[in-house]
Order: structure tokens, then sequence, then C-alpha cells
């Protein structure tokens, strides 16, 4: 891949000191993450971590009986693996691209080197494991006090902060899903959003119309969790 960085691309590899960067940049692949793509499963063990560019990955917990629901979702802003640097090697949740794009795929080993360093990469590491820990609690908060239609707004902002668009493809199923509920549910949420404007939902696509309104809507679950990575994860002067 080409040395050029592109602040537009992933944030924790765009903020990496220079020669951080230089020494990953030949490592990293560019590869394409399909919709529905299972990138792995659960105890698998983890060869490679990705760093998403346009795509976004949901990380699942699936049940003993097949339900399964989202704890959290990482585009642009972070990495998929992060068991491999806190010692466990295996995940024990489902990773999913929930929509589709490109990831800079990296060798589990190189990796695990650098954080071994104790350096740049070990810190911005942390935090942003910091950062996905505080998502995963919110969800979980979320997904048991708030109503359907505003687990919907907390998702669509939180996906759409990871988009270059304000568009998303997305079955009705894959939603139901994510947010561990009926797909009669997420219909009847997705619904009343578009009855107040909000967004344009037809099978297998939504369109955001009106952030500002969700973002009104939303209950202060998301607020939560953006404040947290913008406060741990700023720009390369905290590394």
């Amino acid at each position: 891949m080409s040395d050029e960085r592109h602040q537009n691309e992933n944030h924790l590899l765009a903020v990496l000191p220079d020669a951080e960067w230089a020494r990953l940049v030949p490592h990293l692949v560019l590869v394409d993450m399909p919709l529905g793509h299972v990138v792995y499963e659960s105890g698998d063990r983890l060869n490679h971590v990705y760093f998403p560019t346009t795509c976004i990955v949901s990380l699942l917990y699936v049940m003993e009986d097949g339900a399964s629901a989202e704890i959290s979702i990482v585009g642009n802003e972070g990495m998929i693996g992060i068991a491999l640097f806190m010692g466990g090697e295996t995940m024990p949740n489902r990773a999913v691209v929930q929509s589709a794009g490109k990831a800079y795929r990296l060798d589990a080993l190189i990796l695990k080197e650098e954080f071994h360093r104790a350096g740049p990469v070990q810190r911005l590491l942390l935090r942003y494991t910091q950062a996905l820990i505080t998502q995963m609690a919110q969800t979980a908060v979320c997904n048991r006090h708030h109503s359907i239609d505003q687990q919907l707004c907390r998702w669509l902002l939180l996906s759409i902060d990871r988009l270059s668009s304000n568009e998303l493809k997305m079955t009705q199923e894959l939603i139901a899903n994510m947010l561990g509920v009926r797909r009669a549910g997420v219909t009847e949420a997705a619904m009343k959003l578009q009855d107040t404007g909000l967004i344009r939902y037809s099978h297998g696509h939504i369109e955001v119309l009106d952030r500002l309104g969700l973002e009104k809507r939303v209950c202060e679950c998301y607020g939560v969790v953006k404040r947290e990575f913008d406060r741990l994860l700023p720009d390369l002067k905290a590394l």
C-alpha cells in the first residue's frame, strides 16, 4: 500500500506518529468487507486485526439458541480485534459487516509487536479500548431502558457518524438482530421516524433526512458514547 495517509480513512491510523506509521504501513492490506460478511465467530483465534475505512462492523453476542444482540459497532474511528492485545487471543462475540466497504487488514503478530513497544500505539489502543467499553456498557443500558425507536435513533446516529453519507443499506432482519428485537418492532419504529420526516425508509435502505431531529429524539446514550470517544481520542498531541 502507499505510504500516504488520508485523515478520512481510519482515524487510529491517521493519528499515528510518523515512526509508528512507517513500521506498520508495509503490512497494511486494503480488503473488501461485503455486507453480511462474518469477520470472525465467537471463539475464533485472531490471526488478523482490521481497521475499517468505509465499512461498519457490528459486534454481536450470540446466545445458545441463535438469538443475537449488538454490543457495539466499529467504523473508521476504531479497529476490530482488541482481544489480541488485551491477552485473550480469541473474541467472545461475533463480528459481522453491517455496512459494506473496505478495511485495512494487519497481521496479528505485527500489531502485538508494536503494542509491546509500550509507545504511542499502545497508548492509543488502550484509549480506544476504554471508549469501546463505554459504548458496550451504554448499549446494554439502552437496550434495557429505552424504547425501540430511541434505540434505532442511537444506532442510526452512531452509524452515520462512521460513514461519508447519510444512507445505509440494511435489511430489516439485520437491524432486528442488531437491536435484539422482533422485525415487526423495527418496522414500527422505522415508520414512526419516517412519519415525522426524520428518515426515508424502504426495504434494505435507510436515508437520514433530519440529523438534528434524530439528535433531539434520541436518548442520552448516544451523547455519552460520542463524548467519551471525543475525549479519549482527540488528536495526535495526546499521544
